[in-house]
């Protein structure tokens, strides 16, 4: 039998914890990113609120590989943060990708500059970037195996 399996998205407070924190430490690259409490009232509440929407009770975003790009897509373009956004945006997808027991396989430099392109994209192409990031996230993710 077939289950689906149930995706697990990211709190307010763990992206708080855990990306935000992380990005402050390990992706500093001489511009420090603000304090979390200084991030634009609603903008990440919008962002993680959209990976569950639905529109006509169905999902606008059906398959994980919808729900981790519009995440990553989002949380680039939507500027929940005064700075640091790409990297945050970063950090935020490689915690969805583990709470739901996968990993990507490329740098994080590589995950960064391609936030850097996804940032510098134009908003009317929004749908060929989230097919682009489907893709790129599709070619270097990988189930994380159970010890």
């Amino acid at each position: 039998m077939n289950q689906k399996t149930k995706i697990v998205y990211p709190s307010i407070d763990e992206v708080q914890c855990v990306a935000h924190e992380l990005a402050c430490k390990l992706m500093n690259y001489d511009e420090p990113i603000p304090e979390f409490i200084t991030r634009y009232p609603n903008a990440l509440e919008r962002c993680l609120g959209a990976l569950q929407q639905t529109y006509n009770k169905k999902d606008l975003y059906p398959t994980f590989l919808d729900k981790a790009s519009i995440l990553f897509y989002l949380m680039v373009k939507n500027h929940p943060f005064q700075n640091g956004n790409k990297r945050i945006a970063v950090m935020s997808l490689l915690y969805f990708l583990v709470i739901n027991k996968k990993w990507i396989k490329v740098d994080t430099k590589v995950l960064y500059n391609f936030a850097k392109w996804v940032a510098e994209s134009n908003s009317d192409v929004k749908d060929a970037v989230l097919d682009a990031i489907k893709i790129f996230l599709g070619n270097n993710m990988e189930k994380i195996q159970n010890r």
